[in-house]
C-alpha cells in the first residue's frame, strides 16, 4: 500500500516538473506582412506600377505619412521566453517608391538596423529646462494672473 503511494507521488512530481519546464519554452511570433522573397524581388523599377504591385504583393502595411508615393511592407519575427518581453529576431522592411505617374521608381530593403532599443526611465522622464517642485507648479501663478506690465495699456488707462 505504501509502495503504491510512493509511485503516485513520483508520478505527480514528474508531471509537475514537466509542466514547469514547458513554461520555459521559447515563444515565436511573426507580425506584419508575410514576405515571399520571389514576389518581392519580382517588383522592378520602371516596369511595374501601383496596380501591378498591388496584384503581386497585395496592400501595403502602410503608406508614407507625408507622401502617398511610398509604400511599406514590414515583416518582423520575434522570440521571447515565457513571460519576458518579446525581442525582434529578424525584421524586413521593403519600401517601394512611386513617381508622379504611378510607376515604381525604387525598391529599398532594410533589416534589423531599423530596430530601435528604447529604455524608458522608471520614475521620471528627464527633460531639458528648469526644475520645479510640485508646490511651485501649483502655486507659481498666484499674483501673475491679471497683472499688467508698465508699458502696456490697461482698461482704465488706454494709450
Amino acid at each position: 500500500m505504501i509502495l503504491g503511494h510512493g509511485r503516485s507521488a513520483a508520478l505527480a512530481m514528474a508531471l509537475a516538473a514537466g509542466l514547469l519546464a514547458s513554461g520555459c519554452t521559447k515563444i515565436q511570433d511573426r507580425m506584419g506582412y508575410v514576405m515571399d522573397e520571389t514576389l518581392v524581388s519580382s517588383v522592378q523599377p520602371g516596369v511595374d506600377n501601383r496596380d501591378s504591385v498591388t496584384a503581386t504583393l497585395g496592400r501595403p502595411t502602410f503608406t508614407g505619412g507625408f507622401d502617398q508615393r511610398d509604400w511599406y511592407y514590414i515583416s518582423r519575427h520575434t522570440k521571447n521566453m515565457a513571460f519576458n518581453m518579446p525581442h525582434p529576431d529578424s525584421q524586413s522592411v521593403v519600401r517601394i517608391s512611386f513617381d508622379a505617374a504611378g510607376n515604381v521608381a525604387s525598391v529599398d530593403r532594410r533589416g534589423m538596423e531599423q530596430v530601435a532599443s528604447i529604455n524608458p526611465s522608471k520614475d521620471k522622464t528627464p527633460t531639458l529646462g528648469r526644475q520645479t517642485s510640485i508646490i511651485k507648479e501649483l502655486f507659481g501663478n498666484i499674483g501673475a494672473v491679471g497683472a499688467t506690465s508698465q508699458q502696456g495699456s490697461t482698461p482704465d488707462n488706454p494709450q
